[in-house]
C-alpha cells in the first residue's frame, strides 16, 4: 500500500470517531477536544483525515443541510468496518507520551526552581479543564448506548490519568518549592 494508501494509528482514531451514527467534521473536532488527553494533534487534520479515508473508500461521505450552509456527514463503508475489526485484534502498543513538563524539569538546571515552577502553572490549570471535560464525556457517554460500558472505562483511565498528573505535579511543587 502506498504511503498515502496506508492508515496510520490516527486513521483508526477517526474510523473509531464515526463509528456506527456516522459524524461530521465538527462533530469529530469536538470529540477530539473533550478527549485531547487521549490524543491530540493539530485541527487541521482532523478535518483532513476523514477526507483522505474516504477517498480510500473507508469511509461515505454524504451532505445534510446544516443551520447556515451544508455539512458533510461521514459513515463507515464496509471496507472501513473492516479495517476496524482487523485493527481492534491487533496488540496495542504502549501508549506514546509526550510531556512538556517532563522535559522542563530535565533542563530544569538551566533555571532556578521558581523560574520552573512558574513554566509548570500551565500543567496545573490543564489538568483542571481535562477533569471538566472528562465531566462532559461522562455525560455523553449515557447518550451512546452502544458505547457506554466501553465510554465508562475509557473515563476511569482518563481520571486515573489525571489523578496521577495531578499527584505527580504536588510532588514537584513540594520539592521544588
Amino acid at each position: 500500500m502506498s504511503r498515502a494508501g496506508r492508515l496510520t494509528p490516527f486513521s483508526y482514531v477517526i474510523l473509531a470517531l464515526v463509528g456506527r451514527d456516522g459524524a461530521g467534521p465538527h462533530d469529530i473536532v469536538r470529540m477530539m477536544r473533550e478527549g485531547a488527553i487521549f490524543w491530540t494533534t493539530s485541527e487541521s487534520h482532523y478535518y483532513a483525515e476523514p477526507r483522505r479515508l474516504a477517498a480510500l473508500g473507508l469511509l461515505q461521505a454524504r451532505t445534510e443541510p446544516g443551520r447556515t450552509r451544508p455539512r458533510t456527514h461521514y459513515e463507515l463503508t464496509d471496507a472501513g468496518r473492516e479495517a476496524l475489526t482487523a485493527w481492534l485484534a491487533e496488540p496495542a502498543p504502549m501508549p506514546r507520551v509526550q510531556n512538556e513538563g517532563v522535559v522542563k524539569l530535565l533542563a530544569a538546571d538551566f533555571a532556578d526552581d521558581a523560574t520552573v515552577l512558574a513554566s509548570l502553572a500551565g500543567v496545573r490549570a490543564g489538568i483542571e479543564r481535562a477533569y471538566e471535560d472528562l465531566d462532559a464525556m461522562e455525560r455523553r457517554a449515557l447518550q451512546i448506548p452502544h458505547r457506554t460500558r466501553y465510554l465508562r472505562l475509557i473515563d476511569d483511565y482518563a481520571r486515573r490519568l489525571l489523578d496521577a498528573q495531578r499527584a505527580w505535579l504536588d510532588a514537584v511543587e513540594e520539592e521544588l518549592g
